[in-house]
């Protein structure tokens, strides 16, 4: 074993690990000359302070199973910042987890190519009625055969209280003790690759939540010289901030090589704010990628900028640093036509199909144009970039809960509609995403719910409020409660009106056409080569796949028969819903056709 300074070398420069001598416990806190160990059950014990502000200290007969705290000189008591786990929430102590206890079955998974992703987006805690990694495993047969490969885990990070979307957390090593343990999230992974399944987990770096987060009182993790939505930026590019970029990075990797994860949803990237040499986000891809080894791992972003540089592509189509984005241009087009709801941001979207067709060929509707909700302009070309750089979808978490009521509105729209959409979404040659209970039309709301002590709950209904008073069409008197424990449980899913859903048939024959038909035509397809044009409530988009192969969206989203042709000459049909009429296209038909090079 290789030593430094009298310490041992470990792979993860942050938490606890286990060494000959013992426990090695550490804190980064250069803000102090001096802080204290309290093991449960003992007194405090003073650590070995390092010029380069580390505070360290071994102790022989702490194990798996020990709680701990850090003691700043002022007395406050904190939990490890690289805590793997917190059996009594934020406040709490850190307990030791030997993470390699865990026996894998799969230790053989090396993931599944980016072509072949069904993504499905869920909570842990409202999936099922328990809101645990165990409960979540008893539903992963259901996922596979409806044609799901991949799971999109909303933030597990340690967050304050009994509920939340995950995305206030505040000790990003540790897995929620609400959902369960670490190993219980490792049997989740596990399980999920033995039926084929990859799993993502959403992870957010661009904020820490207000309740819990203790490090900026012992080291510089925010920076005035950045702002974002949730105040001072973190620290990515001033003085202090090579930790603070190792802490973010070897999160990553701690997810990829102790929990075997096959990548990760960034949540808001362009909320990450650095001017260093090498950005943030550069850096985090390029060392995960090289962290998984010969591994299939995939990287999503959520990017409101639409900037397509973090898409790019090498010669042979790989992704150069991202995989994937979230493309919420796709979602807003198929919304309104589903809905014909055309306020708030949906307006820049209504009242031309083209704007489909366009998000379809060529991945987004703004590419640098002017963009009136925002007031400037939005987005770069991204028409050179291969289909499967964008993620589409018609619901997510963010898109539903941004409602007053958190609604699902797809789910009461006309049924023609629906159908149209999903039949165009599913089929199309993006990377389809599903948001929990869709497939079979499930109607339980999913608003914004947090659990935060009184004071800061007020601020949050306070804050709810407001921003969604300025959307129009959502009455803000209608807002429920996010803090009430009702709001939570409304959001769990009903299994029980699984059984008897119709779309759910309607959802597994297209994801078993998609895995048939388009997804043997997405390997190796290195840029974007489509077209599209539109009539009306008509389009048609026709794109160049593997081997030169065509595939064909012939679609009227309108209640009248549109004058369009309903057919290419020389192109086999694999899908058809409604069909022709007249020479013209039916009202909401869709057709999905193939044709030789």
């Amino acid at each position: 074993m290789l030593f430094t300074k009298g310490f041992p070398l470990t792979n993860m420069t942050f938490g606890p690990a286990f060494t000959e001598d013992g426990m090695l416990f550490r804190l980064w806190a250069p803000l102090h000359e001096s802080v204290s160990l309290k093991i449960e059950g003992a007194d405090p014990q003073p650590m070995q302070a390092a010029e380069d502000g580390w505070h360290r200290c071994t102790v022989p007969n702490a194990h798996a199973g020990t709680r701990y705290r850090f003691v700043l000189p002022d007395g406050l008591e904190i939990p490890d910042p690289a805590s793997r786990f917190q059996p009594q929430d934020v406040h709490g102590p850190s307990e030791v987890v030997d993470l390699s206890s865990y026996r894998w079955k799969t230790s053989d998974w090396t993931g599944r190519p980016w072509e072949e992703m069904v993504v499905y987006e869920m909570h842990i805690g409202c999936f099922t009625p328990e809101g645990t990694f165990e409960a979540a495993i008893e539903r992963l047969d259901h996922l596979r055969e409806l044609g799901v490969t991949a799971l999109q885990i909303m933030p597990v990070s340690e967050f304050p209280g009994r509920y939340s979307w995950g995305y206030d957390g505040v000790l990003p090593y540790a897995p929620d003790s609400s959902y369960g343990r670490p190993e219980d999230f490792m049997a989740l992974v596990d399980a999920a690759h033995e039926r084929g399944v990859s799993v993502f987990l959403d992870v957010v770096y661009n904020h820490f939540g207000p309740d819990g987060n203790y490090i900026s009182s012992y080291a510089p993790l925010f920076t005035d010289h950045h702002k974002t939505p949730w105040g001072h930026g973190i620290n990515y590019d001033g003085d202090g901030s090579q930790m603070i970029r190792e802490f973010v990075i070897e999160n990553a990797i701690y997810w990829i090589t102790e929990f075997r994860l096959d990548g990760f949803r960034f949540d808001a990237v362009h909320a990450i704010k650095d001017d260093s040499d090498e950005h943030l986000l550069h850096e985090l891809a390029r060392r995960a990628r090289a962290a998984a080894g010969d591994r299939h791992i995939h990287l999503i972003v959520e990017n409101e900028e639409n900037d397509s540089d973090l898409l790019k592509r090498d010669e042979k189509g790989a992704a150069k640093l991202f995989t994937a984005q979230w493309n919420d241009d796709v979602h807003h087009v198929l919304h309104i036509t589903a809905t014909g709801e055309t306020f708030g941001y949906y307006a820049d979207y209504a009242g031309d199909a083209g704007k489909l067709g366009r998000a379809l060929a060529e991945g987004f509707v703004f590419q640098g144009e002017h963009m009136p909700y925002s007031g400037g302009n939005r987005g770069r070309p991204s028409a050179h970039l291969p289909p499967t750089a964008f993620i589409s979808f018609i619901q997510n978490h963010d898109q539903i809960g941004n409602r007053a009521l958190g609604d699902r509105v797809m789910a009461s729209s006309p049924a023609d509609a629906v159908k149209a959409v999903i039949a165009i979404y599913l089929l199309a040659p993006e990377i389809p995403m599903l948001f929990m209970g869709e497939e079979w039309g499930a109607a339980e709301p999913f608003p914004f719910f947090c659990d935060f002590d009184e004071e800061l709950n007020k601020k949050v209904r306070k804050g709810r409020r407001e921003e969604l008073s300025r959307l129009p069409g959502f009455d803000a008197d209608d807002l429920l409660d996010p803090t009430a424990p009702s709001t939570f449980a409304a959001a769990k899913l009903d299994w029980s009106k699984r059984a008897s859903s119709e779309v759910l048939d309607f959802y597994r024959t297209l994801l078993d056409l998609r895995h048939r038909k388009i997804v043997p035509l997405l390997k190796g397809v290195t840029s974007g080569s489509a077209v599209y044009r539109s009539t009306g409530n008509a389009i048609a988009v026709d794109w160049t796949l593997a081997e030169g192969r065509h595939l064909h969206l012939r679609a009227n989203l309108g209640d009248d028969v549109a004058a369009f042709e309903s057919q290419l000459d020389d192109a086999a049909t694999i899908f058809r819903l409604g069909g022709s009429d007249g020479g013209g296209l039916a009202p909401w038909a869709v057709i999905w056709s193939l044709s030789e090079a």
